[in-house]
């Protein structure tokens, strides 16, 4: 190590030591980076307290002794411990929107996140006019603190069973000034919510199957087991969403729920379901969207 701090002086030289580190440590990635090169700028930008949009102009500067004992000790918990990079700096984004997060929740990266609110425009309508909304199984409360920016004029119910990462979601939805719009309700699914009409409910659930659970990266089994597995099929959560979607749903409604790559799974288990599966900039076929009058009946 005293070798490696004495060794790297810029942030060029702390660059590429990273790269190659992460190469041959062989990490996964997914967690807001998809490659070696954007997880260790995006690590070492933020240990510098650097903008994260702005590399180029520091890559020549020179690192302190200190930043370079922070920074090994960054990599060797990211290297050694298969740490993911969100759970390290305890942000992440979607967009433009930082979240905290820790061990206690999923790490933000929802395909429904590009879809609010013009991806479902044609389907919900005008924004203004969405005056309730649901954020089934919300995590972090990321999605519910997007759909709250989204549709301005909407009261937020934001769901989740575990005590923990509502915790977290409470601190984002506190850090956006949102508590008198975003409700935080503890419920396993639909079991402890009231009587009440949605003219939105979108979904990020558990959906990963049996089989995949088995063979996740480290870094994915670093995450809360709750908010991954989804049962044999991925479709444990999915098939209570869509059986009870109907009573919560205004009588204009629209149901939005993520399955990962399920498509064929979430056919085979709704034959008769008219589901529409939106397009986002990496997927044509991981979120479906239901109106209430497609899933009277699919139970």
């Amino acid at each position: 190590m005293s070798s490696t701090l004495h060794d790297l002086e810029s942030l060029r030289d702390w660059l590429r030591y990273a790269v190659t580190r992460f190469g041959e440590a062989k990490l996964s990635f997914g967690h807001g980076t998809t490659n070696a090169y954007d997880e260790a700028a995006y690590l070492l930008l933020n240990a510098l307290h650097l903008p994260l949009d702005r590399l180029e102009p520091f890559l020549d500067a020179r690192l302190t002794l200190q930043e370079r004992a922070q920074i090994v000790q960054l990599f060797d918990r990211r290297i050694d411990q298969r740490i993911p990079a969100a759970y390290l700096t305890h942000e992440a984004w979607l967009g433009d929107f930082r979240f905290y997060v820790d061990e206690r929740v999923l790490i933000p990266r929802s395909f429904i996140a590009e879809l609010i609110p013009d991806g479902l425009a044609p389907y919900v309508g005008d924004a203004e006019g969405v005056a309730s909304a649901l954020d089934m199984c919300t995590g972090s409360g990321c999605l519910a603190i997007l759909a709250a920016h989204a549709y301005p004029a909407a009261d937020i119910d934001a769901v989740d069973i575990s005590s923990d990462a509502l915790a977290v979601a409470q601190r984002n939805v506190a850090d956006y000034g949102l508590a008198d719009r975003v409700n935080l309700i503890r419920s396993d699914l639909f079991a402890n919510l009231p009587e009440k009409s949605y003219d939105l409910i979108i979904s990020n659930p558990p959906y990963v199957t049996d089989v995949a659970m088995a063979s996740l990266p480290p870094e994915y089994l670093k995450e809360p087991r709750l908010a991954l597995a989804g049962g044999d099929d991925g479709l444990d959560a999915v098939r209570t969403i869509v059986a009870s979607a109907p009573q919560f749903l205004a009588p204009e409604g629209s149901l939005v729920v993520e399955v990962g790559h399920n498509r064929a799974a979430v056919e085979a288990a709704f034959p008769r379901a008219a589901f529409v599966w939106l397009e986002t900039a990496s997927s044509t076929d991981s979120v479906f969207l239901a109106r209430r009058e497609d899933l009277i009946g699919l139970r």
